[in-house]
């Protein structure tokens, strides 16, 4: 049976046959295109736009049709070589910028300039240097963020007729000439001597003034214990007082009572003049014995002292 198909297969009409289904399969091959994700295809008609495919399966008639472009709409980074700049106050610095930028529409893209990186490329270092001479070396160094944001919005602004849409751009490097580099890092070297000096002599005065309340606080807390021994001082001493005034009052008040029942018992007694007379003698006796240099006596006592001196000079005539 193979060779049976073998020898109908060697004749030339059958040869020619299978030639041209091959050449055609082949051809209808090359007719289907696959369109990626994230990709797209321009397509021309007789030479001019008929429309973009998107990512899928498509088919293309050929001569009358043609792929003239495929783009990819992925966000694309462009770095770009240093470009040298000058400032507004004249120093000349090398600056390279990183742009980040997404394809939005195709037919622009493919027909809105003949070279749209290179276009893209020129309008980033014309815009930079239109900004950078605006403003001083100072404001180059510490104004990135402001760089980046107004080139950004100028060239959005000027590739939407390319069918581009700038996402970012970065400085990425600012490269001033070596004598202000050398200048920049003394100035730099200076500003940090200084902050360490300020930062020592903050420290010192800190120290002083946390020296100076630790000695003001030892000093109040040792006034308050001081305070604190003469109040208790103080009471001490007043509670002393009061016990021996109370001391000396509860004194008076025996003696007191104790001369009152002296002198009850003496009127139960019933004691007459004459008695009277001899204690108020010997009281004058006791006075007497004292530092006073006049002593007043009553007649009464002054008839006792008389009768005293007769009775003892009767008892010695007796004797």
């Amino acid at each position: 049976m193979f060779l049976n198909l073998f020898l109908a297969a060697s004749q030339p009409g059958t040869i020619i046959l299978i030639v041209i289904i091959t050449l055609v399969v082949i051809f209808a091959l090359s007719c289907v295109k696959i369109v990626r994700q994230a990709e797209a295809f321009v397509v021309e008609r007789l030479g001019q736009y008929y429309c973009t495919w998107e990512s899928g399966v498509h088919f293309l008639v050929p001569f009358f049709f043609r792929v003239t472009r495929r783009i990819s709409k992925k966000e694309q980074v462009v770095d770009y070589e240093p470009q040298p700049v000058i400032t507004k106050d004249n120093v000349t610095m090398q600056i390279d910028t990183v742009v980040f930028y997404q394809v939005t529409d195709c037919k622009f893209y493919a027909y809105g300039v003949e070279d749209p990186r290179a276009a893209l490329e020129k309008l980033t270092a014309t815009t930079l240097r239109n900004i950078i001479g605006e403003i001083e070396l100072d404001a180059t160094l510490t104004s990135r963020d402001l760089i980046n944001t107004k080139m950004r919005d100028i060239l959005d602004i000027a590739t939407d007729a390319w069918g581009i849409r700038v996402n970012r751009v970065e400085l990425k490097n600012i490269l001033p000439p070596k004598d202000i580099r050398d200048a920049m890092e003394k100035q730099m070297r200076a500003e940090r001597e200084r902050r360490e000096s300020i930062l020592r002599a903050e420290g010192e005065k800190r120290s002083a003034i946390l020296q100076a309340e630790g000695f003001k606080e030892s000093e109040i807390l040792r006034a308050e214990a001081q305070r604190q021994v003469l109040i208790e001082e103080a009471e001490g001493n007043k509670r002393a007082a009061i016990l021996k005034a109370e001391g000396d009052a509860e004194a008076i008040i025996q003696v007191q009572e104790a001369t009152a029942k002296g002198l009850e018992l003496i009127k139960k007694a019933g004691v007459d003049q004459a008695v009277l007379a001899l204690k108020a003698y010997e009281a004058l006796v006791e006075m007497s014995k004292g530092q006073a240099t006049k002593i007043i006596i009553p007649s009464e006592i002054q008839s006792l002292a008389g009768l005293a001196t007769s009775m003892s000079e009767v008892l010695k005539n007796t004797k």
